[in-house]
């Protein structure tokens, strides 16, 4: 079966609660990120001598399973499996597996690693068939632990990761995508962290070859998680070097200068305070510094920002995210700004939300570099993208429409009011080149102004209504059939009844046209669509195809008034995040198979217990719709039926159990037939007293019978006559008097006591049954006839309470036995399915029917804004103060007449 991504982040992320505890997640990411690069690369390389990625003899992971539960382990798996692997690689940085002081001392150690390595022998964790090319499970799943190692990290210790969202904007803009690259270009990152963003910037690059990957980090540990990544996404030339990049820049050219890159990103430590250790600013023999400024001693953020342009080429492009301090602060900061924007070198600047990275929760923005175009430049592209994101547990993030939306408008160049311009070097120029975005974009939101007049004298200003232009642009009549002129200008009445605000909008022409237009292009949408994915094959990427199919969507719902394209497409990313990705890494793995399993949990007693079946790729659901219809509808007219018997139930307890009431204290069938028997004894007793002492007398006799029966089990000629269960039967007394044979005559007179004992106590509790029957049979037909009878009343609503309860189980046992049936049919269903048949069930059923939905969703909410916000505008001038005088007015007198009439006079 293939690998799902969730079940893939469960099993990591598992793993991690080996180590939580001993250590923080900065410490402890360490250990599961080097324990997943071992396992993957002895998956993917173990049986390959010739590749680029080096597994020493007796170094994979199958040797690591080999040391778990030795007293050794954590030297062993220094010595025999991370050191080896480490050298041949040259991997530096690596964790020790033998340090007491984090993972606990001898079987503490012992039992962490070995149930550490556990973990990574699950079947969800076998790579041997997954490869890591951009499309795969497990770069992806290697982003996942980092992303919530840095979460977990803390302050200041989540740096060495870049938000994905924010690395896949950086790689998009920069305009690798766009250009001829091949194995020859080069991507640089100064500050590269665990080298996430120059991931990015390579998939962008349009090569099959690949591009060429320089990184420098500073911190030693981290270098060793960046030269892992590249490994684990096939980028295993990668040259990652470590060493402090300002005061020690490690990649030169043949002249002893910094090499020059094509493109360079990063992601600096934010106004770094230490930035000039070791850094001769002055006299920089690299010339960093020397034509625009020395940066501040105390903040670091345009010592690397100028690192990144020395190290472009002349036509080089790059990106860094820094903080927004770096726009507007003055001083040297200042002039370094306008020495930059002089040479034309900042293409552009996009705003961020705050509190979207790691360690810090102040806003950044992202620096765009272009130094191909900087002596045509005109001005400086502005994007103030700070009020979209999604809140993601503590932090925010980014979603998939926030960067489709900023990539488009960069990457065109495209001005919209409140979100991006276009801003002419003579206006930053005005402004003593302060950069600070709100001085070029308004992204204030207007403000719902209330209007005095309309308050005071009524009517709804016809400013609140034009401001819904965009609605009226669609449907143009609609606005004359919701208002009416008032009796002054500038003042409109509403022409229906609040209540009706929602169907007038509903049932109007206009809206009916423009949601079937809506409903068309979806469904021309779905039809190119549904074929693309029935066409699919294993093997296929399913980044791609949700690349393909995404894009595609947004092309059909572009230009299209109200519907925000990127609304429709975020819905699909997330339905494509919730369950569709899963599903097609399935197919490409597996292929068109709708294979079942059996669920088993594990209870509290460590057993395994079947908890059914189920199927990932087809849920029982789409079969039964499709297959089972009627049988499902059976169903539920089963449950129907048993929904009302269990109403009618609660309104009989809800009418009958309060303290006087007949149910009071009853809550189940025992308890209700134990009531039940006393009322018919009490009434039996008032009726029939002269069979009630018979039935008394007959269960006195019974309890004499008994107690004699008592006193003779407990001796010893009947003790011994008991089975091997303790048990007494009449066979074996009947077998030891025919022993005695008359002998014994004391023994015989007693065994022949006991069985006559047995009998006579069977005969009378016949007899008291037949007289409670035939006692409760004449009360039942009494109290029929005369329903003035006492305890008619209690004994009635007792009976009922017991026939709903009988029903019910009934009817319980009944739709368990259909709905096991079904459940068998369904199950035996799923063997026969042809490929057509799981396609239609797959793509027709699950994905499209659920896309449609949630797109349809997006569309009621355009109307049921517009419909909230005419209701808005009506109630909150519909009460103009005259009105509520008048209203003041009438409770006044109301209460003075109150008043009057209990002998109080108002003054």
């Amino acid at each position: 079966m293939a690998i799902k991504k969730s079940e893939l982040y469960s099993s990591l992320w598992s793993s991690c609660d080996e180590l939580r505890g001993g250590m923080d997640a900065s410490q402890y990411k360490d250990y599961v990120l080097v324990m997943l690069f071992v396992k993957y690369v002895s998956d993917k390389y173990a049986d390959q001598p010739f590749s680029t990625i080096k597994i020493p003899q007796g170094s994979s992971f199958k040797d690591m399973v080999a040391l778990k539960g030795k007293p050794t382990i954590g030297d062993d798996i220094n010595k025999k499996i991370i050191g080896p692997i480490a050298d041949a690689n040259k991997l530096s940085g690596m964790p020790d597996f033998n340090n007491s002081k984090k993972l606990g001392s001898g079987k503490e150690m012992v039992q962490r690693l070995t149930n550490l390595i556990a973990i990574f022998e699950n079947r969800a964790l076998d790579f041997s068939k997954n490869r890591a090319d951009g499309d795969d499970i497990l770069g992806d799943a290697y982003e996942y632990l980092m992303r919530h190692f840095a979460t977990e990290s803390g302050k200041s210790k989540g740096q060495f990761y870049t938000p994905a969202e924010v690395s896949r904007i950086m790689a998009k803009i920069i305009g690798i995508s766009s250009a001829k690259t091949s194995s020859s270009t080069t991507v640089y990152d100064p500050t590269c962290g665990s080298g996430s963003l120059l991931l990015k910037v390579a998939a962008e690059a349009d090569t099959k070859s690949g591009i060429s990957i320089f990184g420098q980090e500073k911190d030693s540990a981290t270098t060793g998680l960046a030269r892992m990544n590249m490994i684990l996404h096939n980028n295993p030339t990668a040259v990652i070097k470590q060493g402090n990049t300002l005061a020690n820049p490690h990649f030169f050219n043949e002249y002893n200068s910094l090499k020059l890159f094509d493109y360079v990103v990063a992601n600096p430590p934010f106004s770094d305070k230490r930035w000039g250790n070791g850094v001769d600013a002055v006299g920089d023999v690299y010339g960093r510094f020397k034509e625009y400024g020395i940066p501040p001693a105390k903040n670091g953020d345009y010592a690397y920002l100028l690192h990144i342009i020395k190290s472009l080429k002349s036509k080089g492009k790059g990106a860094c995210i820094l903080p927004h301090g770096v726009l507007f602060r003055g001083n040297v900061e200042a002039e370094i700004r306008k020495n930059l924007i002089k040479r034309g070198y900042i293409k552009g600047i996009i705003s961020l939300p705050a509190n979207l990275f790691y360690g810090t929760g102040i806003p950044a923005c992202i620096i765009v570099v272009d130094k191909e175009y900087a002596h045509n430049r005109k001005g400086i592209f502005m994007i103030d993208a700070s009020k979209g994101f999604m809140k993601d547990g503590n932090k925010n993030r980014l979603r998939s429409m926030d960067i489709h939306r900023i990539v488009d408008v960069f990457n065109n160049q495209i001005e919209i009011a409140k979100y991006s311009a276009m801003v002419p070097y003579a206006k930053i120029e005005g402004n003593d080149f302060n950069l600070n975005i709100p001085r070029y974009i308004d992204g204030q939101e207007e403000e719902d102004i209330q209007d005095i007049e309309a308050h005071l004298m009524g009517g709804i200003p016809n400013f609140d209504i034009a401001a819904l232009k965009r609605y009226w642009q669609v449907y143009p009549n609609l606005k004359d059939v919701l208002f009416q002129n008032g009796d002054r200008p500038n003042y409109s009445e509403l022409n229906v009844q609040k209540k009706e605000i929602k169907n007038t909008i509903f049932e109007h022409p206009e809206f009916v046209s423009y949601s079937k237009e809506m409903e068309k292009i979806f469904q021309n949408w779905r039809l190119t669509s549904t074929q693309t994915l029935k066409d699919l094959e294993k093997g296929f990427k399913p980044k791609e195809i949700v690349f393909e199919l995404s894009e595609s969507l947004l092309q059909h719902f572009t230009g299209k008034k109200l519907l925000n394209r990127y609304d429709a497409y975020q819905h699909f990313m997330n339905y494509w995040d919730e369950m569709m990705q899963d599903d097609c890494y399935i197919i490409a793995a597996d292929g068109w198979k709708a294979e079942t399993y059996r669920i088993l949990i594990e209870n509290k007693n460590k057993k395994m217990v079947d908890k059914g079946w189920t199927c990932d790729l087809i849920p029982k659901e789409l079969v039964v719709n499709r297959y089972f219809l009627e049988d499902k509808k059976a169903i539920e007219a089963l449950e129907t039926a048993k929904e009302k018997l269990s109403n009618q139930l609660t309104e009989l307890e809800e009418e009958h159990s309060g303290e006087e009431g007949a149910l009071n204290s009853i809550g189940n069938k025992i308890e209700a037939k134990t009531a039940l028997t006393d009322f018919i004894e009490l009434a039996w007793e008032m009726y029939y007293p002269d069979s009630f002492e018979k039935f008394k007398k007959r269960n006195k006799q019974l309890e004499n019978l008994q107690t004699e029966l008592f006193d003779m089990l407990i001796d010893d000629r009947l003790v011994c006559l008991k089975n091997s269960k303790g048990k007494m039967t009449q066979p074996a007394i009947k077998k030891r008097l025919k022993e005695l044979s008359g002998n014994h005559p004391d023994e015989t007179k007693f065994l022949t006591n006991y069985l006559e004992t047995v009998k006579s106590i069977g005969a009378t509790r016949k007899s008291i049954t037949k007289l409670a029957l035939d006692a409760r049979a004449k009360i039942l037909k009494k109290l029929q006839i005369d329903s003035n009878q006492e305890f008619f009343f209690e004994i009635k609503i007792l009976n009922q309470y017991i026939e709903y309860l009988e029903k019910i189980a009934e009817q319980k046992a009944i739709l368990k036995e259909a709905e096991k049936t079904l459940d068998q049919n369904v199950y035996e269903k799923y063997p026969t399915l042809s490929i057509d048949e799981i396609k239609t069930l797959v793509v027709d059923d699950k994905w499209m029917e659920t896309i449609e939905k949630i797109i349809q969703s997006e569309l009621d909410r355009i109307s049921q804004r517009l419909t909230q916000r005419i209701k808005e505008l009506a109630e909150r001038y519909e009460s103009p103060l005259p009105k509520l005088n008048n209203k003041v007015a009438e409770f006044e007198t109301l209460v003075e007449g109150h008043l009057q009439g209990m002998g109080f006079v108002w003054n």
